[in-house]
């Protein structure tokens, strides 16, 4: 008769035993026999209440999906020829999303007679990279794209230390009350004088 390597319900070791006095065992328990390890010789088999052991595995991985942090693309779209005040808008998007934690993907788009001129997408690519080096660093390099030019920049920090840190930030405010207000001073009742009838 086959033989199996039978561990126990708290992972005790009860040696090499029949699959029939494995089962007879199983149902005097009043648990399952479950093969861990087909393909060892012999296979092993467990003594456990299968429903509970599958329970606890599925909320393990919601527990672990719970935990985890996805990496989001954020895309950010230039032209060549930008306005300074809104050069100044797009890098502050920039900033917001590599603090969060968040790669992303500038975009230089060129129009008409500016694809001829691909180095003026290169330098405002450069100089925005510069420019965030404390927050973030240039995960690919700028590379031109039919009319447009692509610069991925990666964040320092990952998402769940930037998560953690805007929940500390957030307790800490919580706790604190509001700083640099003025006690606001008692203001005396407005009495309204009802002028006295005249003879």
């Amino acid at each position: 008769m086959p033989e199996v390597r039978l561990v126990g319900p708290n992972g005790e070791q009860v040696g090499i035993v029949s699959i029939g006095d494995a089962l007879k065992l199983a149902q005097e328990s009043d648990l399952d026999l479950v093969e861990v390890a087909a393909t060892a010789r012999p296979p092993v088999c467990k003594l456990m209440d299968y429903g509970k052991f599958k329970y606890e595995s599925a909320m393990k991985a919601r527990e672990a999906r719970r935990n985890q942090a996805y990496t989001i693309i954020k895309e950010i779209k230039l032209r060549p020829k930008i306005d300074p005040h809104d050069y100044e808008t797009k890098k502050g998007h920039v900033v917001r999303f590599l603090k969060a934690g968040d790669k992303v993907k500038v975009t230089i788009m060129f129009r008409g007679r500016e694809q001829s001129r691909p180095e003026l997408g290169f330098r405002l690519l450069q100089r925005l990279a510069e420019d965030v080096t404390e927050l973030g660093f240039v995960e690919s390099q700028p590379k031109q794209d039919g009319r447009n030019m692509i610069m991925v920049i990666g964040p320092h920090k990952k998402k769940a230390e930037a998560k953690a840190e805007k929940a500390a930030a957030k307790a800490r405010r919580d706790e604190d009350p509001v700083e640099g207000q003025a006690p606001v001073e008692d203001e005396a009742p407005v009495v309204d004088e009802v002028a006295a009838p005249q003879e």
